[in-house]
């Protein structure tokens, strides 16, 4: 079976091995001359960000770079790319990397001509509808990681600086116009990184599948890519160069935050304020939450995951279930509990105020409050 194809759900993708080098003409289908390259540091000097630098100054499309990108991307990240945007006088934003590239990409091409602030335009209601849609820049999203998803993504998670807040911030256009799904740019992954953005990849799937919300077509996306995950992720882990695996993990992190749209929940939502205040891996942070929240959900979703772990081929159905994720993170040395990540017990208090105001909240299938999901923290403390 060859892993390429040109996709158009939920945008236009072009998936597979060597893509990257269709980046001009993806630039081109967009009207971009002089785009921007958004990534992070740590990705700014490596190979394959500089061979696709020199793909776009071949092209004569220039080698326009930003950088300047935290792990936990903030608005001053934001200030610093949207400057520099406006003075390249650049028309478009290549967003290049994992979910910190991605979504501070995402949002410099929707901020540069906005004249609110970032947080006008949080996940609440109809906020979006104050942005002047039509000064959104064009935007090509090029994944290095298997994880996050954002690069079918129209939302991006920006952190407050100031109350050490992640936000979400959503407007329609902020979907890709074009998304270059390349598995050969994950192949340099380290294993932590690899292990970390596949299980955000596998929490994006489990908590749409455990959504209460009515989404059929969600449920059945989340179900495949919990089966891709189970099937890859190991493969990826021991092998990096494993090119099928890299493909189906890249396939697997599309399809998760496709899937949400159904919903996420109590995962994500411990998951934000710990990344805000600890700047932990959000991935490996999730798959540390994922056991204590798969048991205190379990009368809620202990029917459908029976049926899913018979698809998985996972015996004893949610409890087989729920021991398969713990054994998986295991074998890729993910820790237990949140203190081996430098979480603290008077942190939480600020973490329960964080969780309970996440957006995340509201696609948990049961009620979150502040005393369960003090419990929670504590149980995975």
């Amino acid at each position: 079976m060859s892993l390429v194809g040109n996709w158009s759900y939920p945008t236009n993708i072009k998936f597979g091995a060597g893509r990257i080098k269709e980046l001009p003409e993806a630039c081109a289908a967009l009207g971009m001359k002089n785009p921007l390259l958004v990534t992070d540091r740590g990705l700014a000097d490596l190979p394959i960000t500089q061979d696709t630098l020199n793909i776009m100054e071949a092209a004569g499309l220039g080698r326009g770079l930003f950088a300047d990108v935290d792990p936990n991307p903030n608005e001053t990240n934001l200030e610093a790319g949207v400057a520099a945007y406006n003075a390249g006088g650049h028309d478009g934003v290549i967003a290049f990397g994992g979910g910190s590239g991605l979504d501070l990409g995402k949002m410099v091409a929707f901020m540069a001509g906005q004249t609110r602030p970032i947080w006008d335009f949080e996940d609440i209601g109809d906020w979006w509808t104050r942005a002047d849609a039509d000064v959104i820049a064009p935007i090509i999203a090029v994944p290095t990681t298997a994880g996050t998803g954002s690069e079918v993504g129209r939302a991006s998670v920006i952190t407050n600086s100031e109350t050490h807040a992640k936000k979400i911030i959503f407007h329609p256009k902020v979907l890709p116009g074009v998304v270059i799904c390349d598995p050969e740019l994950t192949v340099g992954m380290p294993k932590f990184i690899t292990a970390g953005t596949g299980l955000d990849a596998f929490a994006h799937c489990v908590e749409a599948f455990s959504s209460p919300h009515y989404h059929p077509m969600s449920q059945g996306i989340a179900l495949e890519g919990m089966r891709l995950v189970k099937e890859y992720l190991p493969r990826a882990y021991e092998d990096g160069n494993d090119l099928e695996a890299r493909a189906q993990m890249m396939s697997a992190a599309a399809m998760g935050a496709t899937a949400f749209q159904k919903g996420l929940g109590a995962i994500h939502a411990m998951s934000h304020p710990i990344g805000a205040h600890f700047n932990t891996h959000h991935g490996t942070t999730n798959a540390v939450c994922m056991p204590a929240v798969l048991e205190f959900n379990a009368p809620a979703i202990a029917d459908r995951f029976d049926l899913a772990a018979a698809y998985l081929g996972i015996d004893g159905g949610f409890d087989g279930f729920r021991a398969f994720v713990q054994a998986m993170n295991d074998s890729m040395a993910i820790p237990r509990k949140l203190s081996e990540m430098g979480v603290t017990k008077d942190a939480i208090p600020e973490l329960v105020s964080g969780a309970l105001t996440d957006p995340s909240c509201g696609g948990n299938p049961i009620e979150l409050t502040e005393m369960n999901v003090t419990a929670l923290f504590e149980a995975a403390l």
